[in-house]
């Protein structure tokens, strides 16, 4: 690549005499050929200037004083010659001279490259990311947003102004503001600090303003069925469709430990015979791990009574599953219903699997999370530690029993 020729003068400007007399000093900064020029906000009698040199004639303590001005201004331009191109940037004169004056050419704003993440994770749906994950991040910006108009009275802002105080002042605002219990203020916390990082990684920002802001998730407890429970659930029936639909597509979720958004999308494709035994094998939709599940005998029966479903024929879908918000909405009818005081999701059923079915049946916890498709054993072991804590309460209600006198 051949190297760039660069070159500074320094001319004063006769046409342009100020009130007292004095012509103004301009910076000229030429780049392979091309120039740009600023004035140096300094000004000097034409007749003290040397113009073959650029600067001031004599050697008097004044003139010493005013040419290491310049010199400083030349040193200061040779700086950001070099940060540009550590930054990989073009030079150019015109670069050169806004790197100079503080002027941002194209300066990228918070909104602007958070919208702009977000398009990209919307054109990636399907292929590298579920739906929930843009909604999420496009959740965050909206509350990003209103934020940044209410603080700031602005419509965006630079992404240099994000500091840690504006940080700071956004978890208070989600938490009071917008009543987010404090796992939810850390989900969007964290959604915008990767909105900082590609920031960051582009050469946008220079400090991290969260390099000593530290956020953590409180654990919470987490509602499951227990057998006495799930056998409620099972022997209920319904004579309104919608529940007894509602009803089926819960316990087979309870049954193999889906998530909502992979028994939505579970079609017989996703089925193999395993030596006379039918498995689930199906990517997750979120991790995009593969689930292999054993297909136990309650959500065989429910898979056959839905298989001439028209909605299930239609959609070459195993069962008829309504949306996320319609089915936690039935599902708090049911627990009325069958006079269970918890509340229930189509999360839970995913809880119920892995702690009731399986981890409280003996089932290793290896297994589990390979049925469960974890990245990491460690998301599993949170379910071998809620086991543990019923064992220790029924295990207490016997104590006094055996206790010794």
């Amino acid at each position: 690549m051949k190297r760039a020729t660069f070159t500074v003068l320094f001319y004063i400007k006769r046409t342009k005499k100020l009130k007292d007399g004095t012509s103004p000093i301009y910076a000229r900064l030429t780049v392979n050929g091309l120039r740009s020029e600023f004035a140096l906000q300094k000004s000097i009698d034409e007749n003290l200037w040397n113009k073959d040199k650029g600067c001031i004639k004599g050697s008097s303590a004044e003139a010493k004083r005013f040419n290491t001005s310049l010199d400083l201004v030349k040193t200061k331009l040779y700086q950001h010659k070099s940060e540009i191109k550590e930054d990989g940037k073009e030079l150019t004169a015109l670069a050169l001279k806004n790197a100079y004056l503080g002027i941002e050419e194209d300066p990228k704003t918070i909104l602007s490259v958070f919208q702009e993440h977000n398009d990209w994770l919307k054109s990636l749906i399907g292929i590298d990311f579920a739906k929930g994950t843009w909604k999420r991040y496009e959740a965050c910006y909206r509350h990003v947003k209103v934020f940044i108009q209410r603080k700031y009275k602005k419509k965006d802002l630079s992404l240099k102004e994000v500091s840690p105080i504006f940080i700071r002042d956004l978890e208070h605002y989600l938490k009071t503001e917008c009543n987010c219990c404090h796992n939810t203020t850390t989900k969007y916390l964290r959604n915008f600090k990767k909105i900082i990082r590609i920031a960051l990684s582009n050469g946008w920002m220079k400090v991290n303003p969260f390099a000593n802001l530290k956020f953590h998730f409180d654990e919470v407890d987490m509602d499951f069925l227990s057998e006495e429970e799930l056998n409620k659930v099972m022997n209920k029936q319904f004579d309104i469709e919608r529940l007894q639909q509602v009803k089926d597509v819960y316990l087979f979720c309870c049954f193999t430990g889906l998530a909502f958004v992979d028994v939505k999308s579970l079609s017989y494709s996703d089925i193999e015979d395993n030596n006379g035994k039918l498995w689930i094998k199906k990517r997750r939709q979120k991790t995009k791990n593969w689930c292999n599940i054993p297909i136990l005998e309650p959500a065989l029966n429910i898979m056959d009574k839905y298989k001439n479903h028209l909605v299930c024929i239609k959609t070459d879908r195993i069962l008829p599953v309504l949306t996320n918000q319609k089915m936690n909405a039935y599902l708090k009818e049911i627990a009325d219903l069958c006079g269970i005081d918890k509340k229930l999701s189509t999360h839970t059923a995913r809880h119920t699997f892995a702690t009731t079915v399986t981890l409280s049946n003996h089932i290793s916890i290896e297994v589990v999370s390979k049925m469960l498709g974890h990245s990491s054993i460690n998301m599993t072991k949170k379910y071998a530690r809620v086991v543990d804590d019923l064992i220790s309460k029924d295990m207490m209600k016997i104590h006094d029993k055996y206790k010794t006198a």
